[in-house]
């Protein structure tokens, strides 16, 4: 193989290598921050993922070693949007606007023998259509606000881990 050849079979590899990067990586990689958790502390078993959904979130459960005994406070976050429609007292359309609803969720987190700490999966799925309604309104008081079908979906969502006595999350990631 002549010196030339090498060079391009180099080059292909490496724009292949980058292709497959951009192709195959997921869009919300979770971020690990060593400096905000114990010294030590390692991915024990799963994998540290949540996945997005048109109508939801879904995080993987995952265990951490080397925490000795420390805690941590795990919180997804998870906004969706809708598309509120306004109806007249003559049954009219008005208006229709766009609204938010955000869910979090919190759990304290104990770490268990041997300085290994379980993070549960977690699921967040859009709220029904009347979950949507208790929050939502009209300008008008006189208008009545319905969901437009098929418009919940997630809008934006964040995943942190926490240590107790950490100011920062030691995983972090969003979509």
């Amino acid at each position: 193989m002549t010196p030339p050849t090498r060079t391009l079979r180099a080059v292909l590899t490496a724009i292949t290598a980058l292709f497959a990067l951009l192709v195959f990586s997921s869009p919300a990689s979770a971020a690990i921050f060593p400096a905000n958790a114990p010294s030590g502390t390692h991915l024990q078993t799963g994998t540290i993922d949540c996945t997005e959904t048109a109508t939801g979130v879904s995080c993987t459960t995952y265990e951490l070693a080397g925490v000795g005994n420390t805690d941590a406070s795990l919180s997804v976050s998870v906004t969706y949007a809708a598309t509120i429609q306004c109806t007249n007292k003559g049954g009219k359309l008005v208006e229709s606007h766009d609204d938010t609803v955000t869910e979090v969720t919190t759990t304290e987190l104990t770490s268990s023998k041997n300085g290994r700490l379980t993070v549960p999966a977690l699921n967040s799925t859009a709220p029904t259509e009347a979950e949507v309604l208790e929050q939502a309104d009209c300008p008008n008081p006189n208008w009545t606000p319905s969901v437009l079908a098929g418009s919940v979906q997630t809008a934006s969502w964040s995943y942190t881990l926490t240590f107790a006595g950490f100011t920062s999350p030691y995983v972090s990631f969003s979509g």
